[in-house]
């Protein structure tokens, strides 16, 4: 019997910057409703790797498929509707000061043209009691919430439309490690409510443990490790074990940034 389609496959994927090479041939697969964390250093590739299968950036070399076909070969309105699938958590939450909580939460809905303002109004009402708040919330501006309550607002907007893909940047940056224990409880519990497929990057070691399926790290713009994530502190390669220990010594160098 054969394996499912990857939900995610990528394959050779290069990216340079002038002669910046910062992603060398990236192969990543990713199974259907199944999350995979990357981790890595600063400047290993993370986040491009991320805009790259987001179509944010434009890889110069490779294929990216989605569901089996390569979005970097699709009509764009074709890879329009792929990317209408997917959900961000972005680090800081990207809220958007001018509007509600409940606009926010509203936002991707209301542009894809997916929904009324009443039934925009209701599914974030909805999706606010998701994620532990009350619907009273989506009154108030962004700048009236703690730091732990955006990132639940952030969360209920990436879910908001059901998406087929999330994405998490740093999802527990900047919280306590009880909220942060909390937000990736949520982040886990709706992945697999949705049954969506999720990406996430992240330096916290424990939310990649809680959150992830499978974690890989990226180092240099390669792939030097893929394994459960329950493995990433006892994984038996010294670049992954370095990192995740914050080890000084070992493979990987401080290099002098010019």
């Amino acid at each position: 019997m054969s394996a499912p389609t990857p939900k995610i496959r990528l394959r050779g994927v290069t990216k340079r910057f002038g002669d910046k090479l910062v992603l060398d041939g990236i192969d990543l697969d990713v199974a259907p409703r199944s999350s995979m964390v990357v981790i890595g250093g600063s400047g290993s590739g993370k986040s491009v790797l991320v805009k790259c299968i987001l179509g944010l950036i434009t890889p110069d070399e490779g294929s990216i498929e989605i569901d089996g076909q390569d979005v970097l070969r699709m009509p764009s309105d074709a890879r329009d509707a792929v990317r209408a699938r997917i959900g961000m958590l972005f680090q800081n939450g990207a809220l958007f000061d001018s509007i509600s909580v409940a606009e926010n939460i509203a936002f991707g809905l209301l542009a894809l043209k997916k929904a009324t303002r009443a039934e925009a109004r209701k599914r974030a009402d909805a999706v606010l009691a998701q994620v532990g708040l009350a619907a009273s919330v989506g009154d108030l501006s962004p700048a009236e919430l703690s730091g732990g309550m955006q990132k639940r607002v952030a969360l209920a907007r990436a879910i908001a439309a059901t998406p087929d893909i999330l994405f998490f940047d740093e999802p527990t940056t900047g919280l306590d490690p009880i909220m942060g224990a909390v937000i990736d409880g949520l982040i886990t519990e709706q992945v697999r409510r949705i049954g969506s497929t999720a990406i996430a990057i992240t330096h916290d070691m424990a939310s990649a443990r809680r959150i992830g399926d499978r974690a890989a790290m990226i180092h240099k713009g390669r792939i030097v490790w893929e394994g459960p994530a329950e493995s990433l502190m006892d994984s038996g390669n010294p670049m992954v074990d370095q990192f995740t220990h914050g080890r000084r010594e070992g493979p990987i160098q401080m290099e002098l940034r010019r």
